[in-house]
């Protein structure tokens, strides 16, 4: 159950913030990887709402259910290429960022397959990531449930 309606009390700033968020499709990055990228920080955070929302959003972008199901061990799956692997490291990377410190290791390896601009947008979608993550998963914010089947 939601803890508090963050909206119902700051709708100025969660307003704003959507704003930020949804300004990512202007982003020259790949949509699918974006969302890749945002259901692995979802993951490593526990975030339900967002893990879900994330997913529904790839899907409907194509994402096989392979590559989905191997997403949590994205490092030695071979599905995933050495571009999007650097993405997926600089993601964990920036997400565990108090342990990882952003390493260089992750961050020499994401030049070496993106722009200058790639890795702000690529960090910026992460860091919004965790923002929600924070947001959702402090409040307890759930998806809505579908019909599972019997």
């Amino acid at each position: 159950m939601l803890r508090i309606d963050y909206f119902q009390h700051a709708p100025e700033f969660v307003t704003d913030m959507r704003k930020l968020t949804q300004a990512q499709t202007q982003f020259s990055i790949d949509a699918r990887l974006r969302a890749l990228i945002e259901i692995r920080v979802s993951q490593i955070n526990g975030c339900v709402y967002c893990t879900d929302l994330h997913l529904k959003e790839v899907r409907n972008l194509g994402e096989s259910q392979q590559r989905l199901d191997m997403l949590p061990v994205w490092g030695e799956a071979p599905y995933f290429d050495v571009r999007e692997k650097a993405a997926l490291a600089w993601a964990e990377s920036m997400t565990n960022i108090s342990t990882s410190h952003a390493s260089d290791k992750e961050f020499i390896a994401l030049k070496g397959h993106f722009s200058d601009q790639e890795i702000v947008e690529l960090s910026l979608s992460i860091s919004l990531a965790n923002f929600w993550n924070r947001m959702a998963g402090g409040f307890r914010r759930m998806p809505r449930p579908q019909n599972m089947g019997s």
